[in-house]
């Protein structure tokens, strides 16, 4: 994979902008521009990228991946199993490992993907349109989301670990929560996730 900033140099071109439009259109100055452009700055936060690909007119997946003729889209999340990323037919966009919030990046080293709830699927804790980092795990790794699959649905929970062990489970709109049943399965962590509001 070819890395961003040349990436963000050919699309600004491609957009007809110059680094100071780009800059307005994105809310930073054209000094970021350049080191974004340069690699002098690597890691650009999620709202930040979500501006960027609007302000470029193209999708976050181009600017992510690259590309023109091949356009990767992120994996659709519905309620059946199996996991996206389990299913050879999806399509995907591996997402870059810098890309992930710096307190998360150098916990995790295996592959990550983009998600998407499909059209007309909602999920706990996930909006329309929101694009989440997942990655494959079978283990409880700290407190955070989870997909997850119970009862032959795959869901986002929230999971902890009381002190005796037991995972606990808590919807979006419970605060109580719950034990896992037997047949419950961690599938992935989501690691970070970007807003359809801030889109």
């Amino acid at each position: 994979m070819d890395s961003l900033g040349p990436r963000i140099k050919e699309l600004r071109v491609e957009a007809n902008l110059n680094k100071a439009a780009l800059a307005r259109r994105v809310g930073v100055s054209d000094v970021t521009i350049s080191y974004w452009e340069s690699g002098a700055i690597r890691q650009i936060g999620h709202e930040r990228l979500v501006a960027l690909a609007l302000a470029l007119g193209c999708p976050l997946s181009r600017l992510l991946e690259g590309g023109s003729s091949h356009r990767p889209t992120p994996l659709y999340l519905c309620h059946r199993p199996p996991a996206p990323w389990q299913d050879p037919a999806y399509g995907h966009i591996e997402v870059p490992l810098d890309l992930l919030p710096s307190y998360q990046a150098p916990t995790w080293h295996k592959e990550c993907y983009l998600l998407t709830p499909a059209p007309g699927e909602t999920f706990d804790f996930l909006s329309d349109h929101d694009l989440v980092a997942v990655a494959p795990t079978e283990r409880f790794r700290q407190p955070g989301l989870y997909l997850v699959e119970e009862n032959g649905r795959l869901g986002v929970r929230r999971v902890s670990q009381r002190e005796d062990g037991a995972l606990q489970f808590t919807q979006q709109d419970d605060d109580t929560g719950y034990l896992a049943a037997p047949d419950t399965r961690l599938l992935g962590m989501l690691l970070a996730r970007w807003q359809a509001s801030s889109l």
